[in-house]
């Protein structure tokens, strides 16, 4: 199994769900607003006549777990989902994950996805 986490523009947030929805590739996701910069390093802006660069940006995190033969699929439906073609788009991170655990059941690892 592997953990699919995409940091993504705050306004594709939608655009991921309505992708994942249409697909059985998953069953849940978690979402999480973060703060963080890579290339895209902010914007300038105007405040009471001061000019201000923020060092981090507003971002949206998704993590999402797969087996591991649907991660191909899983990352291709998130990067048509929310490629914009601009600095700023996101990455994606796979990590893989030893056990899970669905609490209510007790079912372990694919079972519990």
């Amino acid at each position: 199994m592997k953990k699919i986490e995409a940091v993504i523009r705050t306004d594709k947030l939608e655009d991921i769900k309505e992708a994942l929805s249409k697909e059985t590739i998953a069953k849940g996701l978690t979402v999480s607003q973060v703060l963080g910069h890579g290339n895209q390093l902010g914007f300038a802006e105007y405040v009471r006549g001061q000019k201000i660069v923020p060092s981090l940006l507003a971002k949206v995190k998704i993590e999402i777990v797969v087996r591991d033969e649907q991660v191909e699929q899983l990352i291709d439906l998130i990067c048509q989902a929310v490629r914009t073609g601009e600095v700023g788009d996101g990455k994606i991170f796979v990590l893989p994950v030893e056990k899970v655990i669905r609490i209510r059941t007790g079912q372990e690892d694919a079972e519990a996805l």
